[in-house]
C-alpha cells in the first residue's frame, strides 16, 4: 500500500504536472505524513541515522563551551538567546544544560521544531515553560502596579521552551543548526551536451500493469523529468557532462529569516552540516545524494518516499553567498574534528581517562561516562564520518 506522503505527492503531480526536486523533497520530509513530520530521523533504536548528540553528552558540553565564547564576546548580554533551529528530540539541549555553561544563569533556550512528535519528545526530556516567559518580560516592576511595565528578571535561567517556527522578534544572541543545511530542500540540475537541465519528478506513463490492473495515479512509479534551465553557477569549476550538483535554493530563504530573529549588530549563527567545496560535491556526483533510514544508507530518493530521509552534500560556496545577501560574513570554518579540539575536547578526554583509572573499581555511574569520552571522542573526530562535517561560524558583516 503507498505511503500516505507518497499518495498525496502522486495527486499532487497528476494535477499539475511535474514538479521541482525540491518541491518533492520538501513534501517527502515536511509535508503532512512526511518523513520528520512523523517524528523519524536521528537517534539509535527505531530511528534512522546518528547525530553528533546522539553519540553521548561530550557533543553537548563542547556546544556549551562555544555558546560561553559568544556570551563573552557579546558583553555577556541577559538575556542570552540561543535559538536551535531543526532542534530534533531535545538532546542537544538537554546535554547544553547537564552542562552547566557559564552563560546559564542569562541562557533563553528556544528550540524550533516543526514536528509535533518531535516537540513532544523535547517535553519528555526538558523543563519547558511557556515562550512568553524566554521572549518577553515577565515580572512587573516593583510598584506591582498593573500600569507598570513588565520587565525581565536578570539572572534567572537557563530557561528553555519551544516554537514552531523562529520568533517574530529580534533577539541577541547565538542560532544553532546542527545538521540542517543539508536538509532543506534543494533542486537538481545536470550538465547536459548543449546546457543545463532541471531535474523535475513526474509520474511514470501508467503502462505496467500491478495483479492484472492498469496502473493508475495512486500508485504510478515517480520518474525523472529533465527540462532546460538557464546557466547555473558553478563557482569557476568545470562541470562535466552528465554531473549532477544540488541547487540549495532554499538557503537564501533561511538566512532571510534569521537575520529577521537575530539583532542587527549582535548576533551569530554556529551552523554544522556536510558542507564540501563545489569541487568536491561535482566530484562525488551523484552520489552527493543520499537517503537514510533505518541506519542504512541509500541513493535513490524515489523509493520508500515518506519513509526515509533525503539529504545532500551542500556546496560552501552556496552557504557563503546566501549568508551574506542576508547580512552575515564567514568568520570561520573548521572541520568539526579541529572546532571541537579547539573546543577543549582533548583535555575532556584525559580528564575521563584519570576519573576512570581513578573510580574503575567503583564502576558508578560517573565511573562509566568518564571511561565512555575516549570512544565518544573518536566518533566526533572521525574524518571519514562526523569529525569531517565543517563548523561554519557566521557574525553580521559590518554595514
Amino acid at each position: 500500500m503507498p505511503h500516505a506522503a507518497a499518495s498525496s505527492i502522486r495527486a499532487l503531480i497528476h494535477r499539475q504536472g511535474p514538479i521541482p526536486f525540491d518541491e518533492f523533497m520538501e513534501l517527502a520530509l515536511y509535508g503532512p505524513d512526511g518523513f520528520f513530520t512523523r517524528g523519524r530521523g536521528a537517534g539509535r533504536a527505531g530511528r534512522d541515522f546518528l547525530t553528533s548528540p546522539q553519540v553521548g553528552p561530550l557533543f553537548g558540553v563542547l556546544v556549551g563551551r562555544a555558546l560561553d565564547r559568544e556570551w563573552e564576546a557579546l558583553g555577556q548580554p541577559d538575556p542570552f538567546f540561543v535559538i536551535e533551529v531543526g532542534a530534533g528530540d531535545g538532546r542537544l539541549a538537554r546535554e547544553v544544560e547537564r552542562a552547566a555553561p557559564r552563560c546559564a544563569t542569562a541562557l533563553r533556550y528556544l528550540l524550533i521544531e516543526r514536528s509535533s512528535t518531535l516537540r513532544a519528545e523535547q517535553r519528555e526530556r526538558l523543563t519547558l515553560v511557556d515562550a512568553s516567559q524566554c521572549l518577553g518580560p515577565y515580572r512587573r516592576g516593583a510598584a506591582a502596579d498593573e500600569d507598570d511595565p513588565l520587565e525581565t528578571v536578570a539572572g534567572s535561567g537557563p530557561r528553555f521552551a519551544q516554537l514552531d517556527a523562529l520568533p517574530a522578534r529580534k533577539v541577541e544572541g547565538v542560532v544553532l543548526a546542527n545538521e540542517l543545511f543539508d536538509n532543506l530542500s534543494f533542486g537538481i540540475a545536470e550538465r547536459g551536451p548543449h546546457g543545463w537541465l532541471e531535474v523535475r519528478i513526474g509520474l511514470g506513463d501508467g503502462a505496467g500493469e500491478r495483479q492484472g490492473a492498469t496502473q493508475s495515479a495512486t500508485d504510478a512509479p515517480f520518474v525523472e523529468v529533465a527540462v532546460p534551465i538557464d546557466d547555473v553557477e558553478c563557482f569557476g569549476v568545470d562541470v562535466p557532462v552528465g554531473a549532477r550538483v544540488p541547487m540549495p535554493r532554499a538557503l537564501d530563504g533561511w538566512f532571510t529569516e534569521i537575520a529577521a530573529a537575530l539583532h542587527h549588530t549582535r548576533g551569530r549563527i554556529i551552523a554544522v552540516d556536510y558542507v564540501a567545496p563545489f569541487a568536491e560535491v561535482v566530484a562525488r556526483s551523484p552520489h552527493w545524494l543520499r537517503t537514510y533510514a533505518d541506519h542504512e544508507r541509500g541513493h535513490d530518493p524515489l523509493t520508500a518516499v515518506g519513509e526515509r530521509d533525503i539529504t545532500a552534500d551542500v556546496p560552501v560556496e552556496h552557504v557563503v553567498r546566501a549568508a551574506a545577501r542576508a547580512g552575515f560574513m564567514a568568520a570561520s570554518i573548521d572541520t568539526q574534528a579541529d572546532w571541537l579540539r579547539a573546543l577543549g575536547l582533548d583535555e575532556l578526554v584525559a580528564e575521563g581517562d584519570r576519573l576512570w583509572s581513578e573510580r574503575a573499581h567503583v564502576g558508578d555511574l560517573a565511573a562509566l561516562a568518564a571511561r565512555s569520552r575516549r570512544n565518544e571522542a573518536a566518533a566526533l573526530t572521525d574524518l571519514e564520518g562526523l569529525g569531517g562535517f565543517r563548523v561554519l561560524r557566521l557574525v553580521r558583516a559590518e554595514p
